[in-house]
């Protein structure tokens, strides 16, 4: 059995490093994983190079020829869609394949598409893709929601490399606070409730604040930066290549975004031992159970979260039951290891 794994670009994300986990680790006697995507900063990840194509970022015909070209070379029988966009590259290609194909895809995000048109969304898969990966539960139930066949859908969660995101306890020695932020400089991570949490606590002193990433979104958050006077507060670090390392050094980490479905930097936290703080967003409370593994808030209230701050500052007992919990509730259901057993499971159950 030979699978095709798309995703649209090389770049720092979390289906992006979900692409790279699968390339990297997945192996079979009785299946050879392919792999297709335009280049980033994530393509020297890529370990089986003589098994990647190489995609344009722009030019979808070239990029279309291209792949139909190595389906029929390589004698491909699962698509694998990392992105809706992938999803519509596939299901042209398997309506341009003289072959059977079948189409796999792992959903990662919200849609524009599901967001304006609903029954477009539902009736596009439920017509052509045989197979759909949820990265949550709350994922599955609100595809169903939207009218998606149920028996098409099966939850894997995103997986850590529990030998890169190794556990360290944290001493705080030195009695100072560092709250972080790592994700992408993007409206819909919601970097300005961030800032405001930081201004409410500007007083405080052996409190800082840093944020991690890059995007399209960075001179809007400086110049925010600049506006609330917290030049000195709070840090901007750029793009981070090792993630693990910004969150074993940071205290604790939040995440206000606007919408999420199950990002990784929760379940790298917990795996790190960095205490999280975070919104209650898609399928985060999958993970994340309020001072038990982490801490929740309901809605965006600047008092909740210095609230939770304080608690992990203040009240240890607390934080080392949370950070223990943590680590042993990513061990047992957020594991690399069980992820690729669990999507290799998916592409033999497609044979």
């Amino acid at each position: 059995m030979n699978v095709l794994l798309m995703t649209d670009k090389l770049i720092t994300g979390g289906a992006e490093m979900y692409f790279c986990k699968l390339e990297n680790e997945l192996q079979h006697d009785e299946l050879t994983l392919f792999t297709a995507a335009a280049t980033g900063d994530l393509q020297t990840r890529i370990k089986n190079k003589y098994q990647f194509i190489e995609l344009t970022r722009k030019n979808h015909m070239i990029n279309l020829i291209r792949l139909k070209s190595i389906i029929k070379e390589k004698d491909i029988t699962i698509l694998h869609a990392n992105s809706l966009r992938l999803v519509l590259y596939a299901i042209l290609l398997k309506q341009s394949s003289k072959k059977p194909l079948k189409v796999l895809y792992t959903k990662h995000n919200v849609t524009i598409l599901e967001q304006k048109y609903r029954k477009m969304f539902a009736g596009l898969l439920n017509r052509n893709v045989d197979k759909i990966i949820t990265v949550s539960d709350f994922e599955k139930q609100s595809l169903v929601g939207l009218g998606v066949i149920g028996n098409k859908i099966e939850t894997i969660y995103n997986g850590v490399d529990l030998k890169q995101f190794t556990f360290s306890e944290k001493l705080n020695t030195a009695n100072r606070w560092k709250v972080g932020i790592l994700a992408r400089l993007s409206e819909e991570k919601n970097h300005e409730f961030f800032l405001e949490v930081a201004h409410s606590m500007r007083t405080v002193p052996n409190l800082e604040f840093y944020i991690a990433g890059e995007g399209p979104e960075e001179k809007r958050i400086l110049d925010h930066i600049h506006r609330l006077g917290l030049t000195e507060k709070v840090k901007m670090i750029g793009h981070v290549s090792q993630p693990e390392t910004f969150i074993r050094e940071m205290d604790m980490l939040l995440l206000t975004s606007k919408r999420e479905v199950f990002p990784m930097v929760i379940i790298e936290a917990m795996a790190i031992g960095t205490p999280i703080i975070s919104i209650d967003k898609g399928g985060i409370k999958e993970a994340i159970q309020d001072s038990q593994t982490g801490f929740l808030v309901e809605d965006y209230i600047v008092q909740e979260f210095s609230k939770k701050i304080v608690t992990v500052t203040s009240q240890q007992e607390i934080k080392k039951r949370v950070i223990s919990a943590a680590r042993k509730k990513v061990e047992q259901e957020f594991s690399l290891d069980k992820m690729v057993n669990h999507t290799l499971r998916e592409y033999l159950s497609m044979a």
